[in-house]
């Protein structure tokens, strides 16, 4: 029998549970779960993916099901036929695909399966080929796996690598052809780029066909004089492996570390019809990159970019196929470097000509050229810098591009004619806006969002015209209304240098002005990278915002959309200016009247963790904590094409190197540092974090790490991103609640 005392306690129980259920009945809101973010994918925006413009310019074709390649109508979005059906090819030898790529008459699609990662872009698969006027199923190569697989410009053969070796297929008559014999791992690679290409110039095939088929051109990587890094491969994410449980393995490849030596280049060109070899002219150096490969047009010439080792000067040399002589016909040159985004925005048009773009004016603009590489003209002007180029038309004589012209923090799709008479935008929202369009520029689809607007995809005709919304995530702004969202707002300020900055900022959901809150700032801070963007997310920020902490993000200088002088002020001396201007960002915050300066944070990941370590070493206590996740700690132990593009070599640069290093100031650590590291991370190896470990430990810095087992870079698999952020969670919690 309960007492008047357990009455009381009762009513009173009730009440607090009654009012709770009012409250969140009004609200009629639920908290965010970390589960939700990295599980069960809640706030993951739906979106258009692997659509490919038909040759015709009014249809588009993408997978569905992994079974199925369907063709779709531009102008109504209504299905218009299957072109291939795997379910209903008799005895297929596969279940799915997870790629297909068209020849170029469309009659055949060669289909991706088996994929094997190797390193970020690079893999091996199983490839088959689907011949629609045969009806025949068949496979690529039955003599293991493939990489790289593309069909000839007429269609009727298949190039492809495997074990470091070019091959070439003959669709007609089914024979396999083995173009080269010298490939061999960590030695030879024929077709494919190196790690360190692969990595830094951003693609993973090193061939190219000539637009007649007669010719294959490929990039030959001599890595024998590259040394080599080993990394210790634990059973762990592989229980069954028993045999392995007592001996750890190694896994071993070519990493050139800066200032070391990188892998001699040299490019060939291999006749179909003769089945010979010619070597290309590239000059006498050979401490060279050669970043690209391509053909003109016409066929004529092999297009070979061949740039310095400090990547301040890059030729185009044009290539005769069957002598291997080469002459130069442009020259790119930049006082400080030339960035890599420039490699994939060099693009020839239909009659020869080619677009460009470049910084020569302080700005990222475009540049026309005749085939002899004489400039006709410069296209885009203005103080904004151009972020892409999509293409010409040559019916209209537009070409259409991306820039940051209203603002850096966005993104807008314009068209103008040579002669600048024709021009304007095409995108309608503020925001962030991308473009894909149809082969012949009759169609684009639009992909926009904003702060708050998740992923919205649009049709349009060339003059703009919304046709339909292909996307518009209802579903998801639908879930939205049930949870508490922080919304992030802009912000800018001066620094004590005259810098101004851009940045955002995510208050706690219960905001209260009066009362104090603690901070997390995250940022990555690399060269022309941007975190502050007008797009639409939600994720671990939005959390950390639910769970009480003001979560605040400041791009610095050297990061993108402000032109070349604030892009490239960092140049020899990377992390200097970046970690001055994190440090500002956290006092001009502590000065807000709803944070409390005393419980400031920052985090990062991988050029961002840097940032954070040397930032705390630097900061004199501003940070009272700070994550570094797979942070460089040296310069000197990062690879050549990335490192040496903004500081040259280490003998060029000592002191560059040395003096923002946050192995030479770990002493100087303030506030608690928890260090996060993959001990399989083939890019920011596992020996940075370890190094720096040694140097907290001998200069009596206390700190916390944890290292995830056979993990990479990007530190997943299994349960392993959920309890990263968890244990993060936790560090942020009890240093700064």
């Amino acid at each position: 029998m309960l007492n008047a005392k357990n009455l009381i306690k009762m009513r009173n129980i009730l009440i607090l549970i009654f009012a709770g259920l009012l409250s969140f009945g009004a609200a009629g809101q639920k908290p965010i779960t970390l589960d939700d973010i990295f599980q069960k994918r809640t706030f993951a925006s739906k979106s258009i993916h692997g659509l490919m413009s038909m040759n015709d310019g009014v249809h588009y074709t993408v997978a569905e099901n992994g079974t199925q390649v369907v063709r779709y109508s531009y102008q109504t979005g209504q299905k218009v036929s299957v072109v291939f059906d795997l379910k209903t090819v008799k005895d297929a030898p596969i279940n799915r695909f997870s790629h297909y790529e068209f020849s170029n008459d469309e009659t055949k699609i060669l289909l991706t399966t088996d994929v094997e990662q190797i390193y970020r872009h690079s893999f091996t698969a199983s490839y088959y080929i689907w011949n629609s006027v045969t009806e025949e199923l068949l496979p690529l190569s039955e003599k293991g796996k493939q990489q790289l697989a593309t069909f000839s410009p007429d269609g009727e053969r298949v190039a492809f690598v495997r074990n470091n070796n070019l091959f070439v297929k003959s669709l007609r008559f089914g024979t396999e052809s083995q173009v080269t014999y010298d490939g061999e791992r960590n030695r030879i690679i024929n077709g494919a780029p190196d790690w360190v290409y692969e990595e830094e110039f951003g693609f993973n095939k090193a061939f190219a066909w000539s637009p007649d088929s007669k010719f294959l051109a490929f990039i030959r990587f001599d890595e024998s004089a590259v040394r080599q890094f080993s990394m210790t491969m634990f059973r762990g994410d592989k229980p069954a492996l028993d045999e392995n449980a007592l001996y750890p393995g190694n896994e071993t490849f070519k990493y050139p570390k800066a200032g070391e030596k990188n892998s001699t280049v040299t490019v060939q060109v291999y006749e179909i019809k003769s089945k010979s070899t010619i070597p290309v002219d590239l000059g006498k150096d050979t401490n060279i990159y050669v970043p690209r490969i391509k053909w003109t047009p016409d066929a004529n010439d092999l297009v070979v970019m061949r740039m310095n080792r400090q990547q301040n000067v890059l030729d185009v040399l044009y290539a005769n196929p069957f002598t291997g002589d080469t002459r130069p016909v442009y020259t790119e040159k930049n006082k400080r470097y030339i960035d890599e985004s420039f490699l994939d925005k060099f693009i020839y048009l239909d009659n020869g000509q080619f677009v460009v773009t470049s910084e020569r004016n302080g700005y990222s603009h475009l540049y026309l050229h005749d085939r002899q590489g004489f400039e006709i003209g410069q296209l885009t002007r203005g103080d904004f810098d151009v972020t892409d180029f999509y293409g010409y038309d040559p019916v209209k004589k537009l070409y259409y591009y991306q820039a940051a012209a209203e603002s850096p923090l966005r993104r807008e799709v314009y068209f103008i004619s040579a002669d600048g008479k024709k021009q304007g935008k095409l995108s309608a929202l503020a925001g962030t806006n991308h473009a894909v369009f149809s082969k012949g520029f009759k169609y684009f689809i639009n992909y926009y969002t904003n702060l708050s607007t998740p992923n919205l995809v649009t049709l349009h005709d060339w003059k703009g015209t919304q046709l339909r919304v292909l996307e518009d995530n209802q579903e998801l702004k639908e879930r939205l209304k049930s949870f508490s969202l922080p919304q992030k707002e802009f912000f800018r300020f001066t620094t004590p240098a005259g810098v101004e900055l851009n940045g955002w900022i995510l208050k706690p959901s219960n905001f209260d002005p009066s009362k104090k809150y603690p901070v997390v700032m995250t940022q990555y801070s690399g060269p022309n990278s941007q975190s502050v963007t007008d797009t639409w997310r939600v994720g671990w920020n939005e959390y950390l915002a639910q769970e009480g902490f003001v979560v605040a993000c400041v791009d610095p200088r050297g990061t993108a959309a402000r032109g070349e002088e604030f892009r490239k002020v960092t140049y020899l001396q990377l992390g200097k200016y970046e970690s001055d201007d994190q440090i500002e960002a956290a006092r001009y915050l502590g000065t807000l009247p709803f944070v409390d300066s005393g419980k400031i944070a920052i985090w990062g990941w991988s050029y961002g963790g840097f940032m954070v370590a040397l930032s705390m070493a630097k900061g004199d206590g501003v940070f009272k904590a700070g994550i570094a996740v797979a942070p460089v700690t040296s310069w000197r132990f990062y690879d050549t094409i990335y490192t040496e593009r903004y500081m040259r070599t280490p003998q060029e640069n000592p002191e560059g190197y040395d003096d923002n290093s946050p192995l030479s100031h770990a002493g100087k650590i303030k506030g608690r540092l928890l260090l996060v590291h993959g001990s399989a991370d083939d890019n920011v190896h596992v020996q940075n974090t370890m190094e720096f470990a040694e140097q907290l430990v001998q200069a009596g810095v206390p700190f916390d790490m944890a290292i995830y087992t056979n993990r990479n870079h990007g530190i997943h698999g299994g349960n392993t991103t959920l309890h990263l952020y968890q244990r993060m969670t936790d560090f942020l919690k009890d240093q700064l609640q």
